[in-house]
């Protein structure tokens, strides 16, 4: 009698809990339908179709602790399908995570200043690991964060006190799978063996044309086999239990990044827009919300409702748990930081993100020379002079580390590969875009990260670029072969637009120094930026290295544009402005002006964003309004410099795309000499006379 009550209350526990998990996904689909049917926008039928699966992973395996979201070891959850925003915004709030999405929050989603954007956004919501919406950036970037784990793992885990093992969840959808980045990312993904990471893909096979056999029939399965990973499958998103074994199978097993395709249906529950395109990025209309409710025993017109117990539920769910695996890991950090202070003294400078001590002892600086170097030559002495002082300071290259000249070459640098994750060189492979975005993962897991290229690639990395400069991300992309001076690969190498696409992106500093000092300049002011990404762009060929004991010094470069020399008599009558390679130009300009008795002021202007960032005063000081006579010199396009020389100054610059030829012909060709310049400062100052101050 005993056993048969037993098993009776052991039966009822069981459905209760079932009711309950049924309750808390419905939540989170009611509340994402209600969300959208507000705004009148935005994506219901992914999260009505994953609320199960998003539920069941964040309720019983994710290691996070509600109440400190910004615990360093815990797992990262990515929505990359970031349209479907609202499936995390509910778990958000349901979760309890501390300070992140308010019920009236998700009321006002879409709306101007919530905290529940059309896409998930760094920064503007806490709990959100990574921006997203731009589809295949967050299953890229979960990829640069699994490199982190591995890193951290290797550097800072000491026998016994394990302090980095976090999992890295990564949702995804059908419209992840067809971009490439995606390819790229997971190709890495799995020559790496990076087997914290877990993506989960999204199969409802309906996109905002149609169903997927419109442009979409590949084996996925197979292709992520092919890319080393492990794949499994569940059959019904609903189905709580089989993807609970799915996980637990990737937690058993971490020797290889592991895909769980999850097939779903999108809107599920919507009886008249169940399984087709109209749930993917349009409301329900009020009538197919009131329907979906009723399919699943919900208030018909309740709206925003949270049923009592719901709370409570994830309370004792993720709340007890988190909140017990957080205060586990405080305390072992805390013996952690007794055995190894300095260890320790790293891991709180790198969530802080401070730079460490000493960093900057060893920072070169090189003497005058007129034959000079390459400024990649320069950076590639100054990053490793940093480096061996900045052990988080981690990057590579999309293949081209011996032309970008950004190996780490100090005794125990190394490099990262499966199996030997403490190196600090990473390799990226022919896979600019990837590399970009995982340049962000490592960012936002607190390591310092650069990745190296071509200027011409940069267009293959715009769009995790961009990324960065909206998630205020300190990535370090550096970027050689910086214009026709590359010579002889022609114009398909040779950058033309790349400068004034990459000046445009908000919150992206670029800079191009002129000398090797300039270089130490430049990466000074780069280490120091804690919420802005950079550009670094270098020469392929030697600039001289100036003497600036006749010349400003190189530090200059911290203002954006300052002057390197005035005329040793008299006022300026014309203002000679260059960048990068071409302040030499102008220098020899200003030299053969002089000997005509014409003064000229040289200004070197290697960022734009700094030089716009300092007040009117110095800005006027450096480009005084008196003097109307100015020219600009840049290997790049002329879009742009009017700001700087007014509508009627001479800007020096690409008109067109370049040429195959040796780089003295290509100069002369293109009008990058001393004498053009000297020409077009004549002409300016019989068109501009000077005004009297």
């Amino acid at each position: 009698m005993v056993s048969v009550m037993n098993a009776f209350q052991s039966n009822s526990a069981a459905q209760s809990q079932q009711s309950l998990d049924r309750l808390c996904i419905d939540t989170i689909r009611t509340l994402s339908m209600d969300a959208v049917q507000q705004a009148e926008s935005g994506h219901p039928g992914t999260p009505m179709a994953l609320a199960p699966v998003v539920y069941t992973l964040w309720q019983r395996f994710l290691r996070y602790d509600p109440q400190d979201p910004a615990w360093p070891n815990r797992d990262r959850f990515v929505l990359s399908n970031g349209h479907a925003s609202m499936v995390l915004y509910s778990i958000l709030h349901l979760a309890g995570v501390k300070e992140a999405v308010s019920l009236q929050d998700i009321e006002n989603f879409r709306q101007v200043d919530s905290k529940c954007a059309g896409h998930p956004e760094y920064r503007l919501t806490t709990g959100v690991e990574t921006t997203t919406g731009p589809l295949g950036q967050g299953c890229a970037t979960s990829v640069g964060m699994a490199i982190a784990e591995r890193w951290s793992a290797k550097h800072f885990n000491q026998p016994g006190l394990k302090l980095f093992d976090y999992d890295i969840y990564t949702i995804c959808g059908d419209g992840d799978m067809m971009e490439g980045v995606t390819s790229e990312a997971a190709s890495l993904a799995g020559h790496l063996m990076l087997g914290h990471l877990c993506w989960i893909y999204d199969s409802n096979r309906i996109t905002i044309e149609g169903h997927t056999d419109l442009a979409f029939a590949e084996d996925v399965a197979a292709r992520f086999l092919a890319y080393g990973w492990n794949v499994i499958r569940v059959v019904d998103a609903n189905d709580t239990e089989r993807f609970a074994q799915a996980i637990e199978t990737f937690q058993s097993s971490r020797a290889l990044p592991t895909l769980i395709i999850v097939d779903s249906h999108i809107g599920y529950g919507a009886p008249h827009k169940h399984d087709t395109s109209s749930a993917h990025g349009e409301p329900l209309g009020v009538e197919e919300v009131r329907l979906a409710k009723r399919s699943y025993g919900w208030s018909e017109s309740a709206k925003f409702l949270v049923p009592n117990g719901v709370y409570a539920h994830f309370r004792a769910g993720i709340g007890k748990r988190g909140r017990q695996l957080g205060a586990d890991w405080r305390e072992l950090h805390a013996t952690y930081a007794d055995a190894f202070p300095e260890l320790a003294k790293q891991i709180g400078h790198m969530q802080e993100g401070r730079l460490p001590d000493g960093w900057d002892i060893d920072l070169p600086s090189f003497a005058a020379d007129g034959k000079g170097l390459a400024s990649r030559d320069a950076s590639a002495s100054v990053e490793n002079a940093i480096a061996l002082h900045h052990p988080w300071l981690i990057g590579g290259a999309a293949d081209l580390a011996p032309s970008t000249k950004t190996h780490l070459t100090f005794a125990g640098a190394g490099d990262f590969a499966a199996g030997k994750y403490g190196g600090r060189n990473l390799h990226f492979g022919i896979r600019e875009h990837a590399m970009g975005a995982i340049l962000n993962g490592l960012a936002l897991a607190g390591i310092r990260p650069f990745g190296a290229s071509f200027l011409i690639f940069s267009d293959y990395m715009k769009p995790a670029i961009r990324l960065s400069a909206l998630m205020q991300l300190p990535v370090i992309t550096i970027f050689t072969h910086d214009s026709i001076g590359l010579g002889e690969d022609g114009p398909t190498h040779q950058p033309v637009e790349q400068l004034v696409g990459l000046r445009a992106i908000p919150n992206l500093m670029v800079l191009r120094p002129a000398d090797a000092n300039e270089v130490t300049a430049a990466w000074r002011v780069i280490m120091e930026l804690t919420h802005q990404p950079v550009c670094l762009v270098l020469s392929r060929q030697k600039l001289p290295t100036f003497d600036r004991q006749h010349y400003a010094a190189a530090s200059g470069l911290a203002r954006g544009a300052y002057v390197m020399a005035d005329p040793q008599e008299g006022p300026p009558e014309v203002i000679l402005i260059g960048t990068g390679s071409e302040v030499s130009l102008c220098a020899e300009a200003q030299l053969q002006l002089a000997k005509e008795g014409i003064a000229a002021r040289l200004v070197s202007m290697p960022s734009w964003e700094l030089f716009e960032s300092q007040d009117q005063a110095y800005r006027d000081q450096i480009l005084p309004p008196s003097i109307a006579a100015r020219v600009s010199v840049e290997a790049g396009s002329v879009i742009g410099w009017d700001r700087y020389v007014g509508a009627t100054g001479a800007r020096l610059g690409m008109r067109s795309f370049g040429a195959s030829a040796p780089i003295a012909d290509l100069l002369l060709k293109f009008g990058f000499t001393a004498k053009a310049v000297t020409a077009a400062a004549k002409i300016q100052i019989a068109n501009h006379p000077r005004i009297p101050s």
